[in-house]
């Protein structure tokens, strides 16, 4: 590295610097604050500042020259933000009305970095998007006030240069990068009405027909959205609390994409249950959506929302792309037990798969090259500390905590883009002083009755192999999925079981029954050649049709009524029982 990055580590031993690959070492430029009261840090996002609240004041130090620019007197300030091109401190604490009920003084206060002013004060309730936001190069900054989205221009915070007025927005995100500015806003339901998110660009906020794009769905009690770095398209995970049908703790996801261009679509994901994890390729042109109940299924999905590679299954709930977006970690963090897997995007190969027990916090170092994975308090309040890794898997430095201690957050310094450039993927595992300390695998339960005897595979479920979802470039029929394929032989399996017990039952061969060989879609009237069945079977497929009408008519945008949406959730049931009917079962 050229360019050495800085790690930041705050915890109960106070607040210091480490210098990052290859050295490890304590910086010696940053004096080490060591009250046990350090409540929040950043660095700017070109990581040339740093600032933290130690419960006494603000300091803000200029990293590369290592010194102090600005002390400001606030003792109770819990967070604190620099805007994009470091000419504004936002910092924010705790609100306290006044004694009598009546308002409590403003609590989110905007610093001019250069001369220390005040720029602005605010009232902010909320700690829950305390922050403005600003377009990259700080042309405008946005703040949501009493469900509107004002705007202010070029930090001049006394005039409102403009407002965004929906029903009641709750959520909003600029666009990164260069103007003009685009605003995605999240409206929740109300009363049947479906929630909404639309994109605008600034300032052309004039009613729905001046949208870029809008998409509405009904399961949404919280969105997130998830602006590509090229600003192109939006990605849209809408959640609810409860899942009504009892299937998961998590609730039910759905996850939608809005191009700048109007399009827009919902992403299909072939596995049932949570999206646990989405993120964008810095490319912008792909996305890899983490999915499915345990064992989850990976995916990685074109800008026309179609799979182009499948990672298969495992013990995983999130992802990360490197910075440069040619390597992406597949990672089960939280209740998994933090087994990593490392990808070549480019050619679908696998680098690595080291594991990261009881990590509470993964992130990239800026040069694409190196992670931290960290057991931070309060989520993990034992064996507190954080490592270093090399992406092919080897552990280059390692730090824990003494018992007594607690480790609070970790954070590598910034760097722009393009200081880094991108180097070669590498698949051997680059040499390192720490030993690698594998965890034991741990030994299956087994009964005493069973211990001496051979071991046997019991697995509940077959893992999926990862597999390339690109047609081959001849064109040519689509390859059927794995499940199409298992369903299509047990429906084949059933079917020759069938004829053969018929065949049995009539005492020899040569009374085979004909309709099950006449091919069964070129006649739309299945006959089993039973009377009572096939009128069973006709009354299915017409309550099938019923639904798909009805489903085609709430796509439209009809609000159906409840004995609708009830015949609706009844079609898995029916198209079972059809499929049983057909098959004799």
């Amino acid at each position: 590295n050229e360019f050495l990055v800085f790690i930041s580590v705050r915890g109960s031993e106070g607040l210091y610097m480490v210098n990052g690959p290859p050295s490890f070492t304590e910086s010696s430029a940053f004096q080490r604050d060591s009250g046990k009261n350090c409540k929040a840090v950043t660095f700017s996002k070109d990581g040339s500042l740093f600032a933290w609240c130690n419960g006494e004041k603000v300091n803000v130090v200029n990293v590369t020259r290592a010194e102090l620019l600005r002390s400001f007197d606030l003792p109770k300030a819990v967070c604190l933000e620099f805007s994009p091109k470091n000419n504004v401190l936002a910092t924010w604490q705790a609100y306290a009305a006044g004694k009598d009920g009546t308002a409590g003084v403003p609590n989110l206060q905007l610093h001019d970095l250069r001369t220390g002013k005040c720029l602005k004060s605010f009232i902010q309730k909320k700690i829950q998007n305390w922050c403005p936001c600003w377009a990259d190069d700080e042309s405008i900054c946005a703040r949501n006030v009493n469900n509107e989205v004002h705007f202010f221009e070029n930090n001049n915070f006394n005039t409102i240069a403009n407002k965004l007025h929906l029903q009641k927005v709750s959520d909003f995100v600029l666009s990164p990068g260069a103007q003009p500015t685009k605003v995605a806003v999240y409206v929740p339901g109300s009363k049947g009405a479906p929630s909404f998110v639309r994109l605008y660009q600034y300032p052309n906020f004039g009613g729905p027909q001046s949208a870029l794009a809008n998409k509405s769905f009904f399961k949404a009690d919280r969105v997130t959205m998830l602006w590509n770095k090229k600003a192109t398209a939006v990605l849209v995970v809408a959640s609810t609390e409860v899942d009504k049908t009892g299937a998961s703790y998590y609730g039910e996801q759905s996850l939608h994409y809005l191009g700048a261009n109007g399009e827009s679509a919902v992403v299909q994901l072939p596995k049932n249950g949570p999206i646990y994890d989405v993120a964008w390729s810095p490319n912008s042109v792909e996305f890899c959506a983490v999915y499915g109940f345990m064992p989850a299924k990976a995916t990685i999905f074109n800008l026309k929302c179609d799979p182009v590679f499948d990672f298969g299954t495992g013990p995983r709930n999130a992802a990360y792309y490197s910075p440069h977006g040619h390597i992406l970690v597949l990672a089960g963090f939280g209740n998994l037990r933090g087994q990593m897997e490392v990808w070549d995007v480019k050619n679908y190969k696998l680098i690595s798969k080291p594991v990261a027990s009881d990590s509470t916090y993964f992130a990239w170092c800026p040069d694409g090259e190196h992670i931290v994975t960290a057991t931070c308090a309060p989520r993990l309040r034992v064996s507190n500390g954080y490592k270093i890794w090399h992406y092919t898997g080897s552990v280059l430095h390692t730090y824990e905590v003494p018992s007594n201690e607690e480790m609070w957050q970790v954070s590598w310094q910034p760097f722009p883009d393009g200081v880094f450039p991108e180097r070669a993927v590498r698949y051997q595992a680059v040499p390192s002083e720490v030993p690698s300390a594998e965890p034991k695998p741990a030994q299956a339960y087994r009964p005493p009755a069973l211990r001496n005897k051979p071991v046997t595979s019991s697995k509940l479920h077959e893992d999926e192999p990862p597999q390339n979802m690109k047609p081959p470039l001849g064109g040519g029929d689509k390859p059927l999925s794995k499940t199409a394929l298992k369903n299509q032989r047990k429906h084949e399996a059933k079917k020759a079981a069938k004829q053969e017990a018929k065949a049995d039952a009539n005492q020899g061969p040569a009374q085979a029954p004909a309709p099950q060989n006449a091919p069964q879609n070129a006649v739309p009237a299945t006959t089993t050649g039973d009377p009572e069945v096939d009128k069973k079977i006709k009354n299915l497929k017409k309550k099938l049709k019923a639904i798909e009408q009805l489903k085609e008519q709430a796509a439209a945008g009809k609000q159906l009524e409840k004995n609708q949406v009830e015949k609706i959730q009844k079609e898995a049931a029916l198209l079972k029982e059809l499929e049983d009917l057909e098959l004799g079962v």
